[in-house]
């Protein structure tokens, strides 16, 4: 009842079309409501369409009968008093329409009511199409069924054709004991044929009433039998249709996709099971009903032909539902890259499922599936070859197949290039790269149940082979370009011209990359920073399309990395280094700078975002805003931290106890507020680990690794003046501009002193876009080097409690007589016992375990200036 189901929720406009339709109808719409279900499982087309009028009377009995059964049943129900009524009515007239021309015209009749009731199952067809065609140019959902509906509708269609299978038995039963009757009697009668005779007459008579009622019953139950072959095509006609949705969504599934409420494979193992079965159940049957046609046949015989022609019909969808109920269950995958199926290097081991969702195995026979590679390659020379290194063959017992299903696993393939020309390895020289280049794996099993005999194959999707782990990453996109675009999932020479890519396509498969690796996918702004990255100028053209070559290959920003290799760089490091920050929403990621800036200079100072670099391999910066006094609004960036800081140090820890020097190397830690205005601690404090083992303690000395960054600026490198228009903020200057004015007071330490100590400041920095900070990785600790300009890592033990000194504005009172004028200053070589002592007493509420900073230099140090952010 699918149709009528869907028919019944649309919209008002397209009801009136169906009311219209009915109203001048000899079929009144509450019957074709109430007898919806045996009315649209019947096959009118053939009826009203077909060369042999044999259907059409058919139907026109069964319609009969039908409504005969209902009118007695609704009689019992005094609710039911108008259906009753246009029972009757409609049972009178279809009889008046086939009983016009004195019975000449049953054939005619029976045919004008095929023809009027296919007629309007096609005209509902054509509402229905209109009304989908509406809501899909209004972007809604397309009316469909729901899935229990479905399920249930075949689960109530699978009983009724158990019962009439029941049915089915019993009559041919009865057939045979009808038969046996006749049998007796046509034995029985004498052979001596006496002339009046009137016992002779009489025997004779009694025989031709048997024979009669002998015909009568084998066309009843031919016609039974033809009923059921009937129910059991409708019900093949909707499972077909989920194996292959099934498919659909497995194919999406492998780049990704979340799974949809669809159909499990048990439950379609199970449907195409129980069909399978009530089909070899009827060819049985009919195999019994041939024998009996060979022991009694007689002119006109309804089961000489009538048999034959439904056998050839059973047999043909068994052979449909055969093929198509052996898929591959599981995609060829590695066990090293489960995330990536679809992928196989050569000499690595991969597994593959096969499965035949009807589970009738005969009790003494073996079945043995067999796997091929590419059995119908393109005709190229330089299309690769490869066999299969380890066994081709896996052979299921019946006791297994009893306890487990006709389930076939291949655990540990395994694939080898053939060599070319005799000698020497094969090569690729095509236009398609070894990543491009397409395969095919098959399976065939030989099956044989009942006498019938079948050669099932199946093929997985197609998959790319490579040699090298390095070219993973281009693999994958080429598996996910052809499983959003081919409309043909055999289709090997798919990226001989692969087509382009619109972005209501492309934005979803980029967010199931997230959420199927790590859990959480893209927001709409982060896939809108994607688009405008893809697309560019034409992100706000809707019919903008993506080529694939810019997808793999077009460098973005120009001289930097391809968009592919960016992404899937980020998706790894997210994956191994900022899962669970990801999950909980703390990382911003995709975000421009410009949209940076926008979202930062409207907050207050110290609050920072986490962004994914634009031009580093998988790097993640951490950006934050200060307010000057005199209203300028400076953005900082930290050079972006890549997998290899992160293993070290991860980056809650980072963020926690980030220091940023002043001029008079007081650390402090700028980052605030998480954006928008989240507490540092709050956002990130579920993530701390501060417990310490005593036992440890006691063995050694308690060391803490830190990120350190300069901010002191000098004459070369000026803070930027910033633009405050409204919509942007700009923080950029053009290389090769002059310098900015001298800084103002307060912003830096004086260079003058330095320069006459003859310090080396490094060489000139080039003019930046925007503030950058150089992080060093630095660890507290008691005893403390000279510090350095250059990169190194200090890894020096701390004895607890360590203490942190503010430093004084002013002197001592009892040094406040000495005369600092003539000092020179040695930041270079100053020691900081000199000025932190172990001894100094504690400041009001300070934590000596957690608290204590001293900066120490180390392999991310810089004591220069700001650098321009370019990441």
């Amino acid at each position: 009842m699918a149709q009528w189901e869907m028919l019944q929720n649309l919209d008002s406009p397209f009801q009136d079309q169906l009311h219209h339709l009915y109203a001048n109808s000899l079929l009144p719409v509450d019957i074709r409501q109430h007898l919806a279900v045996w009315i649209e499982d019947q096959n009118w087309q053939e009826a009203a369409m077909g060369s042999d009028n044999s259907q059409a009377n058919m139907l026109y009995s069964h319609f009969l009968h039908q409504l005969n059964y209902e009118f007695a049943r609704c009689s019992q129900d005094p609710e039911c008093f108008l259906l009753q009524h246009s029972l009757r009515k409609f049972c009178r007239d279809i009889q008046v329409l086939g009983e016009s021309g004195n019975n000449k015209a049953l054939p005619q009749g029976s045919i004008q009511l095929a023809e009027m009731i296919f007629n309007l199952l096609l005209e509902e067809k054509r509402i229905l199409i209109q009304a989908q065609m509406a809501q899909v140019e209004q972007e809604e959902p397309a009316l469909e069924v729901p899935v229990e509906s479905q399920q249930h509708e075949i689960e109530s269609r699978i009983l009724e054709l158990r019962a009439m299978m029941e049915k089915l038995v019993k009559s041919i039963s009865q057939l045979k004991d009808q038969q046996d009757v006749f049998c007796f009697r046509y034995k029985t009668q004498s052979q001596v044929r006496t002339p009046l005779d009137p016992h002779q007459t009489k025997q004779q008579q009694l025989l031709q009433e048997t024979l009669n009622e002998l015909d009568k019953r084998r066309k009843e139950v031919l016609d039974a039998s033809r009923a059921l072959l009937g129910r059991l095509t409708t019900v093949i006609e909707l499972l077909l249709p989920k194996v292959e949705e099934w498919k659909a969504q497995q194919q999406k599934a492998c780049i990704g996709a979340p799974l949809d409420k669809g159909v499990e494979l048990p439950q379609l193992e199970k449907w195409f099971t129980e069909s399978a079965k009530l089909l070899f159940h009827l060819r049985q049957l009919l195999k019994e009903l041939e024998e009996l046609s060979r022991v009694v046949s007689y002119l006109n015989d309804p089961l000489t032909k009538g048999v034959n022609l439904q056998m050839a019909q059973v047999t043909e969808l068994l052979q449909c539902l055969l093929h198509r109920a052996f898929v591959v269950e599981t995609q060829p995958c590695m066990p090293q890259t489960l995330h990536r199926p679809l992928i196989i290097r050569t000499g690595s081991k991969f597994t593959v499922r096969t499965r035949l969702l009807v589970r009738l195995q005969e009790g003494s026979e073996s079945l043995t599936a067999e796997v091929f590679v590419d059995m119908s390659p393109p005709q190229s020379q330089s299309f690769r070859k490869f066999n299969i290194l380890t066994s081709s063959q896996k052979t299921l017992t019946p006791e297994k197949g009893q306890s487990q299903g006709l389930i076939w696993d291949f655990g540990y393939l395994s694939l080898v290039e053939q060599r070319s020309g005799g000698s020497g390895k094969g090569s690729n020289k095509g236009l398609l790269v070894v990543t491009e280049e397409l395969h095919i794996i098959s399976f065939k099993v030989k099956y044989t149940y009942q006498g019938l005999k079948q050669e099932l194959r199946t093929d997985t999707l197609p998959v790319v082979i490579i040699s090298n782990m390095n070219q993973l990453s281009t693999a994958w996109a080429s598996i996910l370009w052809f499983n959003l675009l081919s409309p043909n999932p055999q289709n090997q020479q798919f990226f001989s011209s692969p087509p382009k890519v619109p972005w209501n396509l492309l934005g979803p498969a980029l967010s199931w990359q997230f959420s199927s690796y790590v859990g959480r996918g893209l927001n709409q702004d982060q896939l809108n920073m994607l688009k405008g990255k893809l697309f560019g100028q034409n992100c706000e053209d809707e019919g903008a399309l993506l080529s694939w070559a810019d997808f793999i290959k077009r460098e973005s920003p120009p001289g930097k990395l391809p968009f592919w290799t960016w992404l899937d760089k980020i998706l790894d490091l997210v994956h191994d280094h900022l899962k669970d920050l990801w999950n909980d929403g703390h990382i911003m990621g995709f975000v421009s700078r410009s949209q940076e800036r926008r979202l930062l200079k409207k907050t207050i100072s110290g609050t920072f975002l986490l962004r994914f670099s634009e031009t580093s391999e998988g790097g993640i910066t951490c950006s934050w805003v200060e307010h000057q006094d005199d209203d300028k609004v400076i953005i900082y960036s930290v050079k972006p931290f890549t997998k290899e800081v992160l293993q070290s140090l991860p980056l809650t820890k980072i963020i926690r106890h980030y220091q940023l020097l002043t001029e008079e190397n007081i650390p402090e830690n700028p980052l605030c507020f998480l954006y928008p205005r989240i507490p540092r601690d709050e956002a990130f404090g579920c993530y701390y680990e501060d417990k310490d083992n005593l036992q440890e303690r006691r063995k050694y000395l308690k060391h803490k690794l830190i990120v350190v960054s300069n901010r002191q600026v000098d004459e070369l490198q000026q803070p930027l003046e910033p633009n405050l228009e409204p919509e942007l903020e700009s923080l950029e200057q053009l290389p090769g501009v002059a310098p900015g004015p001298e800084p103002e007071p307060g912003l830096g330490l004086e260079l003058e002193p330095q320069l006459m100590a003859g310090l080396d400041l490094g060489p000139t920095l080039e003019p930046p876009l925007e503030p950058t900070l150089e992080p060093t990785l630095g660890m507290v600790s008691q005893s403390v080097p000279e510090p350095n300009l250059g990169p190194e890592l200090n890894l020096e033990p701390i004895q607890e409690p360590f203490l942190q000194l503010v430093q004084e504005p002013d002197l001592p009172l009892d040094l406040m007589h000495l005369n600092t004028e003539e000092m020179e200053i040695f930041r270079n070589n100053m020691k900081i016992e000199e000025i932190m002592p172990n001894e100094d007493p504690l400041l009001a509420g300070q934590n000596t375990v957690d608290e204590a900073y001293t900066f120490h230099p180390s392999h991310f140090y810089t004591d220069g200036p700001l650098s321009p952010s370019d990441y």
